[in-house]
């Protein structure tokens, strides 16, 4: 595996290939090199199953893979089984394939409690179809997010609401407001405030944290009462919260609900699911005012909903859902062990439910630190674990987190001389990772 001399020279020439032609050098900001130590930003040449090699001939056991969408790890040949087939048969015609039909089907057998389903390429196309159909089917203005999560979409309604709004008028963010996760009581009160205003409730229903006894079962009650849309964002709950997403887990039905990532094992498809009388207002058999829902070109790309079917049949033929939290629940227990020995267990902290952990890395003070982040993931990738996250795929294997945890706890015995220095600076070889959002370069 890779030493302390590391270098990455042709990522490196790849990652100024790329900001040469493309903004923020990748297609994603959580992509981007600046999420990865100076110089320390792998290119990849490709993945298979849990490991991905970069341009320079390395390879890592991947954790996050696909941003959360690689569930079942690379090039899964069920998957790939599927794509072929479809490809041979074309991929997009001017009248609906029988493809979307039997995709439909499966996706409402899985996800019982929903009525109607829609697809699209990608989450962001979903979360703001179902806050435009909540608005158009309550008449009103304002949308209600969750403030404790992270991410609903790029379009103005949520990007206004965060440090990079350049360029979303004012009158736009004035109509988003926000809610604290687990609070009711908050919730009400901000829906009792603009009473008759509110179109819809839209959140996480859990990510890092479990949501409390009842809370989901109370918003319920708050948006019947309020006469506002529920709609959970499942797009990393949906299949490993359960197949049916964190709804069919905790058994609270949302109105409105969006899926992805995980849906397509890296292939872009997502969808909005939810009641009828509501997806109806998005078709054809309404004597309404027409909702112009979605309507993708490549929204129904039938290799892509091949994916997804075949994606369903892994995980209900081989128990995905359980497999990701027992590798989670292995990967955590190590992890722990490892920066507990090292005596640095209040410090690299693991967080989240099995199937979908990540990790916080606190300084001296007990305090989030982006240099203690880049000290710990310049660690990881020079022992061959490519980790912004420790998000497991099923792909794993007993050996993979075995060596994961090894280089943890290579890592923590570093981390513990930059906490005894209370400065992390002289292992850091370079400018500190960077949060996502943020307002300046």
């Amino acid at each position: 595996m890779a030493t302390e001399e590391f270098r990455l020279p042709r990522s490196r020439h790849a990652n100024e290939r790329l900001h040469a032609m493309i903004p923020g050098g990748a297609h994603t900001y959580a992509k981007g090199d600046d999420q990865y130590p100076e110089n320390l930003a792998p290119v990849i040449s490709h993945g298979r199953g849990a490991h991905v090699w970069d341009i320079d001939g390395n390879r890592y056991v991947e954790y996050g893979s696909g941003l959360r969408s690689v569930s079942l790890g690379h090039a899964h040949p069920g998957v790939l089984e599927a794509v072929r087939r479809e490809l041979d048969r074309g991929s997009n015609f001017v009248r609906p394939s029988i493809v979307e039909a039997e995709a439909a089907e499966r996706f409402l057998a899985t996800v019982p409690t929903a009525e109607m389903v829609k697809f699209a390429k990608n989450g962001s196309d979903a979360t703001t179809a179902a806050v435009r159909l909540a608005r158009a089917a309550t008449g009103r203005p304002r949308v209600a997010i969750c403030a404790d999560h992270p991410f609903f979409s790029v379009d103005d309604w949520f990007i206004g609401t965060t440090p990079m709004s350049a360029g979303i008028p004012a009158a736009t963010n004035e109509l988003t407001v926000a809610f604290p996760y687990g609070d009711l009581a908050a919730t009400e009160e901000l829906l009792t405030r603009y009473q008759d205003e509110v179109a819809c409730l839209i959140l996480e229903p859990a990510t890092v944290v479990e949501p409390p006894p009842g809370y989901l079962a109370g918003l319920r009650e708050l948006a019947d009462r309020h006469g506002c849309v529920l709609i959970f964002d499942e797009m990393i709950t949906g299949f490993r919260w359960s197949e049916a997403g964190a709804q069919g887990l905790y058994g609270v039905v949302p109105d409105l609900s969006t899926f992805g990532k995980a849906l397509g094992n890296g292939f872009a498809v997502s969808a909005l699911a939810g009641r009828r009388d509501l997806m109806e207002l998005g078709g054809l058999r309404h004597s309404g005012d027409r909702v112009f829902l979605l309507s993708t070109t490549h929204g129904a790309e039938t290799h892509s909903l091949a994916a997804g079917m075949a994606v369903q049949t892994t995980y209900a033929e081989e128990g995905t859902t359980a497999r990701l939290h027992l590798l989670g629940e292995r990967l955590a227990a190590g992890v722990r062990e490892a920066a507990d020995t090292m005596g640095v267990g209040d410090h690299i902290v693991v967080r989240g439910r099995a199937s979908n952990l990540v990790f916080a890395t606190l300084d001296e003070n007990g305090r989030p630190s982006q240099p203690y982040r880049t000290l710990f993931l310049r660690r990881l990738l020079t022992g061959g674990v490519l980790a912004p996250s420790f998000v497991v795929s099923s792909a794993l294997s007993d050996a993979d987190i075995d060596h994961t945890v090894e280089v943890v706890a290579q890592a923590c015995a570093v981390y513990r001389k930059a906490l005894d220095a209370a400065d992390p600076t002289p292992w850091l070889a370079g400018r500190p990772v960077k949060p996502v959002f943020r307002r300046l370069v």
